[in-house]
């Protein structure tokens, strides 16, 4: 079951299963994944991209769910920080400009996203990085996020991620699916 979310908005599939909250079920399981990034913009679309592959190419736990946020992050943590029901854990996967070897995967806290990546943290809008604060500080939510060291960012639109970053992706699934079944 997988939310997509094309042009900031979010459309659900006819399976989708919506609980006695706001919410769609999905984003109540024990672990919500986010893949977040932009897939017009060279490297900025890992995050859509380690979705797409974790979906095609490994089993997700019953309890686990998956999505390729796009841009529109904070369209899906608004809700779920409002609600009394959420997940325990929230995984973020991104790409920052940190300044590390292209294509190398690392978590950061919420506390040290980059500067350069506050206003436009793929997760895109300042208020992004506010709401993951939130989540984990005043609703006890375990906040992760996974990052991977992009190559670089086209100037205009470009699909397609760098060879650095496109071998990142089976390492990028198999830290995910620890930090789904670690819990």
């Amino acid at each position: 079951m997988r939310g997509d979310i094309l042009d900031d908005e979010v459309t659900w599939g006819e399976d989708t299963e919506v609980n006695d909250s706001s919410i769609p079920e999905m984003y109540t399981k024990r672990v919500l994944v986010l893949g977040c990034g932009n897939i017009l913009f060279g490297d900025y679309g890992f995050g859509p991209e380690v979705i797409a592959h974790l979906e095609a190419h490994h089993a997700i736990p019953e309890d686990v769910a998956v999505v390729d946020a796009g841009t529109s992050a904070r369209k899906i943590l608004f809700p779920i920080l409002l609600d009394e029901q959420k997940p325990e854990h929230i995984i973020i996967v991104d790409a920052v400009d940190a300044g590390r070897s292209p294509g190398e995967i690392f978590e950061i806290s919420v506390a040290d996203i980059p500067e350069n990546k506050i206003d436009d943290f793929s997760l895109h809008q300042l208020p992004t990085s506010n709401l993951l604060r939130e989540l984990k500080e005043l609703c006890n939510v375990e906040v992760t996020i996974i990052v991977v060291q992009i190559e670089s960012i086209p100037e205009m639109v470009k699909p397609g991620l760098s060879e650095s970053l496109i071998s990142s992706i089976p390492e990028a699934c198999q830290i995910l699916l620890k930090s789904m079944v670690s819990q």
